[in-house]
């Protein structure tokens, strides 16, 4: 949700923020909507303010004149009642409209309209050379029997999976490894529910229905399974207000994700890429308005170092605003690099038929994929939360609010396989995940 106030008294630039997300939204009709509201409050409050008038007027009057304007308060009570209701019907429609209102990009974020546009800011680490062929991390996990899909796919159904063996260790690896990181950094370490009510995930932008929806929702309750752990560190401060002393709050939440990943998301799909399950660690923040930028900055640097930790190359890129999502201002991604896949002009190569001709000439080796994200999400989430804090003046504002990836074990598993697999099969483990696995060095069958 947007501020209102912003949007009266600046409506040129919310159509502006509107047309680069590329956003068809009635701009028009919403501030039409809003003065209409608006002018009901005031003949409430006005009903009111004669209403209080008469019940002093009753109580200082003599009886003829206190009769009859007992009489004019019940007649007033009656009219306040219904044009009260017809408030409350416009409030609800108004929140509802409003609610469909996405988030306006920051001033620098690129322009552009979609994927094509984003902007590459930096390649850091050096990609792998081998002297084979590489594969990807799916034939690797079931050679080395510790991903099983089939397995998965016959108790749950279809992009369901098992992690077994170093598997299960590796998930749990990285997620100590990334808690450990992250308490060091002064973050406060999270175990949150795997549900939430309606309001924690629709208020941080998840949809449970529609194109894009995400949500798998609990049948006969108010719940879901959350996406990330972002909606139940959200919903930690909702309709609270927080000291400015205590600001900046920074949690690290671990969580199962639930992602109904329905329709077509991208080339890639094969494998752990893009499943209905997975485990994250999430960085989740509070913080006053004029911070949010710089700690922005800070996520991204965090997220920056896990990854130079882990020694997987890396790019990071920024969304261009008709690439973001309807809950942030500004968005940076990390995608690492994943040797396993296999490209012919820019397309997957699983994507082709190559069952005659084989691999084409010219097919490339490997491409990047997404790992982590970082957004500043202002005070969009906050807003739909009521999540505030008083300032030292005593004023009260909206916090801002951040979320970063720390690490998605499934799409972090995928870089290691591809990234660090031997010509015989096996796989390295990273330096830093040796200690949470028993000091295994080397994954094989």
């Amino acid at each position: 949700m947007l501020d209102i106030k912003f949007i009266r008294e600046n409506p040129d630039k919310a159509r502006e923020g509107l047309k680069k997300k590329g956003v068809d939204f009635d701009l028009d009709y919403l501030l039409k909507f809003d003065e209409k509201r608006r002018k009901k409050i005031q003949e409430v409050d006005d009903m009111r303010a004669q209403q209080n008038a008469l019940s002093e007027e009753i109580v200082n009057a003599r009886k003829p004149d206190r009769d009859k304007n007992i009489a004019e308060s019940k007649e007033l009570k009656i009219k306040l009642g219904d044009v009260e209701f017809e408030l409350k019907a416009l409030e609800e429609e108004f929140k509802e409209l409003a609610h469909k209102l996405p988030n306006l990009p920051l001033d620098n974020v690129p322009v552009g309209g979609g994927e094509k546009d984003n902007v590459v800011l930096r390649e850091v680490g050096k990609k792998p050379q081998f002297s084979f062929e590489p594969k990807d991390h799916l034939e690797l996990g079931t050679v080395l029997d510790i991903i099983d899909f089939e397995t998965g796919a016959k108790v749950s159904g279809a992009d369901f999976y098992y992690l077994k063996n170093a598997g299960a260790m590796l998930e749990l690896a990285l997620v100590q490894y990334a808690l450990d990181f992250l308490s060091k950094k002064g973050f406060i370490p999270c175990i949150t529910p795997d549900l939430a009510r309606s309001k924690f995930y629709l208020g941080t932008g998840y949809l449970p229905r529609g194109p894009e929806a995400q949500t798998y929702t609990i049948e006969d309750s108010d719940l879901g399974l959350i996406a990330t752990a972002e909606v139940t560190l959200a919903g930690m401060h909702a309709d609270e207000i927080i000291g400015v002393d205590k600001l900046p709050i920074y949690y690290a939440g671990y969580s199962h994700c639930f992602r109904r990943e329905s329709g077509s998301y991208g080339k890639y799909s094969k494998g752990l890429y893009r499943v209905h399950q997975f485990t994250k660690v999430e960085m989740f923040v509070y913080c006053r308005p004029e911070d949010s930028p710089k700690i922005h900055e800070e996520l991204l640097g965090h997220e920056e170092k896990l990854w130079q930790g882990l020694g997987i190359p890396y790019r990071v890129v920024e969304m261009c605003a008709g690439d973001l999502g309807a809950q942030a201002a500004r968005k940076f991604d990390l995608e690492a690099w994943m040797p396993g896949r296999h490209t012919f002009h820019g397309e997957p190569l699983a994507s082709l038929d190559t069952s005659r001709s084989g691999r084409p000439e010219g097919a490339g080796r490997g491409d990047w994929g997404e790992v982590t994200s970082t957004s500043n999400t202002t005070d969009y989430q906050s807003r739909r939360l009521g999540i505030r804090y008083r300032d030292a003046d005593g004023k009260i504002n909206f916090v801002h609010t951040l979320n970063g990836t720390a690490v998605a074990t499934s799409r972090a598993i995928i870089a290691i396989l591809e990234n660090y697999q031997q010509e015989d099969g096996s796989v390295k483990v990273p330096e830093v995940l040796q200690k949470y696995m028993g000091g295994l060095k080397e994954i094989k069958r």
